[in-house]
């Protein structure tokens, strides 16, 4: 009891908070709804007129044999009469769904920009705990649902009660009794309808949730496809694609019957109640209490009272599923945003990459540390290198510098400054990011390196490209920079989108370098020939280097090795080495052969360093 409770709570919150999207255009609803009033009004004079009409014929035939006692001049001035209403009625009620429609694609358009607005304030926590695909799906899938169904049934439920009450008016003047009659239909449909809304709402919730499942499901294949080919998954990957698809079916179509239930149900009384005042108008034609007129008049009247109420159950599966369409929106909108910038932001006029940890703890779970008590300074210009095994903590190094998760205790430090007092886009200018995974976008290679600079002029990305031993592989593709990406980048091999985002990194000439794995999909020789590079590329500006080969590692002027997020050693190759520690042992596991041997090197366990490591 207490959980369905809070559910219709849920619910009511969430139509409330539905229509309160509308509340920016009152002024172009209420005209709409004046609209309406008057679209209804005229209807509502149609039946008197028709009756009257009706009453006429009748009459004249009454006294006069024939048809040579019909005032055929009074009908035809009172057909005329409603034809100009019904026509005015149809008028408005044009003039009201445009305005409608005007309206919620408006508000549409502002729900999207709030949504996408949304995603840029989400922190990395939550796209860690929900799929791509499910995201995706409540940009996209949700909102679309929920603007196909205000569109749909908007100006039906603004003009609903209007038309009710005024049929239901219209009828008491006619007859108080038929009225009476007709209006006991009304709570015996309401409960059917509210009974049955409850059966069918939990299952448009479970619909939508299957969506989203369906939705992560083939993203992450797609996304995946060659591996998905390449170890044989593909009739895995079909099973469990089955296994979604067969559980949306199941929660559609469950959702769709139950809801469907709703208007053959109401119609069903409807048709009784029908029946009920035809032989109570039957009855009294018969005493002379009402005139025939009067009696089809008040039937055109019931049915108009009816059809508003039969269509609103008619749309009522659909507003159920846009229901939950709305929740799933709002969940995303009401989950907890990264801490806002600061109001008075300080600004770094030119980084030096001066990088203090200090005593910095973190977990990414409340219960699990990870970094405990962390301290640690990098002089600008320094190379760091920060090797351990997978999940020691090194790639979260990076993405507390980056901001991208936030230190639970403890204060990082670029050039004196908190961190914290900083925009995180004023932050993030001063630090070149390249990651193990490229991403490059759908358009040209020379657009692609200067992502992070669209100022850049063509010299600037060709002395880029130049600098991370790019250039000799772009002019060998037939458009040389001009050459357009796919998608999925499948016209450059892995190797090469590793070096376009390399070059991405170094043309916006930051203060501090952050490569994360930044070579794992090259060779080598082009390895050897970027770190070549980037001796010339360092000066001056801070490089942290986390999981390289051993090349790297063994170059750097101070390399940390992690473990259970602590730093247990720190030193050039040589002191850590002689050390005999923790690093040593790695380089052992290695090989003997060292680092001069590339084919040795490139086919060590890698793993030990952390080379393919997780997130973390």
């Amino acid at each position: 009891m207490v959980a369905a409770h809070s559910a219709s709570r849920g619910r009511r919150a969430t139509v409330r908070r539905t229509l309160g999207l509308l509340r920016p255009h009152r002024a172009q609803v209420t005209v709409a709804v004046v609209l309406g009033i008057g679209g209804v009004a005229l209807n509502a004079a149609g039946p008197m007129l028709l009756g009257r009409a009706t009453d006429l014929v009748f009459d004249g035939v009454r006294h006069s044999p024939g048809s040579a006692g019909v005032d055929f001049d009074g009908i035809a001035r009172i057909l005329l009469v409603a034809l100009a209403l019904f026509g005015a009625a149809s008028l408005l009620t044009l003039l009201q769904g445009w305005l409608v429609a005007s309206v919620v694609q408006r508000v549409v358009f502002n729900l999207r920009r709030s949504v996408e607005a949304k995603l840029a304030r989400l922190p990395m926590r939550y796209f860690d705990r929900h799929p791509a695909g499910d995201v995706l799906s409540r940009v996209t899938n949700d909102v679309d649902n929920l603007q196909q169904t205000l569109q749909q049934t908007l100006s039906q439920l603004i003009t609903a009660v209007f038309s009710v009450l005024t049929m239901l008016v219209s009828m008491f003047v006619i007859s108080p009794l038929l009225a009476l009659i007709m209006l006991t239909c009304v709570p015996v449909s309401a409960v059917l309808a509210a009974r049955i809304s409850r059966r069918a709402q939990p299952r448009f919730t479970q619909q939508w949730s299957a969506t989203g499942a369906l939705s992560a499901h083939v993203e992450e294949v797609y996304t995946g496809h060659a591996l998905v080919k390449g170890f044989g998954r593909r009739e895995q990957a079909e099973r469990a694609f089955d296994e979604h698809n067969e559980a949306l079916y199941r929660a559609g179509a469950r959702a769709q019957f139950v809801s469907g239930a709703i208007e053959p149900s109401m119609m069903f009384v409807s048709h009784l109640g029908y029946i009920a005042v035809a032989v109570a108008g039957a009855l009294r034609v018969v005493s002379g209490a009402l005139s025939i007129g009067d009696v089809q008049a008040f039937i055109l009247y019931s049915r108009q009272f009816s059809q508003p109420i039969v269509e609103v159950a008619g749309i009522a599966g659909r507003l159920l599923s846009a229901l939950a369409s709305a929740t799933r929106v709002h969940e995303l909108l009401d989950a907890d945003e990264q801490s806002p910038d600061p109001d008075r932001p300080v600004r770094l006029r030119k980084g030096r990459g001066h990088v203090q940890f200090e005593r910095v703890c973190f977990r990414y779970s409340p219960g699990t540390p990870l970094i405990e008590d962390l301290s640690l300074t990098v002089e600008p210009g320094q190379t760091v290198a920060v090797v351990g095994p997978t999940g020691a903590g090194k790639t979260t190094l990076g993405n507390l510098l980056m901001r991208f998760y936030e230190t639970d205790e403890g204060r990082i430090l670029l050039d004196g400054t908190d961190i914290t007092h900083l925009t995180r886009e004023e932050l993030r200018s001063h630090i070149g990011l390249v990651l193990q995974d490229a991403w490059l976008f759908s358009g040209t290679i020379a657009e692609n390196i200067a992502y992070g600079r669209p100022d850049a002029t063509r010299e600037d990305i060709v002395a880029a490209a130049r600098a991370t031993c790019a250039d000799h592989f772009i002019r060998t593709l037939p458009d040389g920079y001009d050459t357009v990406l796919d998608e999925e980048s499948a016209n450059v091999s892995a190797g090469e989108k590793q070096l376009l985002t390399i070059a991405r990194a170094f043309l916006t000439r930051p203060s501090i370098l952050l490569l994360d794995e930044a070579t794992s999909s090259v060779d080598t020789r082009t390895e050897a020939l970027i770190q070549r590079a980037m001796h010339s590329l360092r000066a001056g500006r801070t490089s942290f280097v986390i999981a390289h080969r051993l090349s790297t590692i063994r170059d750097a002027d101070l390399i940390l090795v992690m473990e259970d997020g602590r730093i247990v050693e720190r030193g050039t190759h040589d002191q850590l080495l002689a050390a005999k520690g923790t690093y040593a042992r790695l380089h052992s596991a290695v090989g003997a052969t060292g680092p001069e041997d590339p084919e040795r090197e490139d086919a060590a366990p890698h793993a030990l360093l952390g080379e393919r490591g997780s997130t973390t």
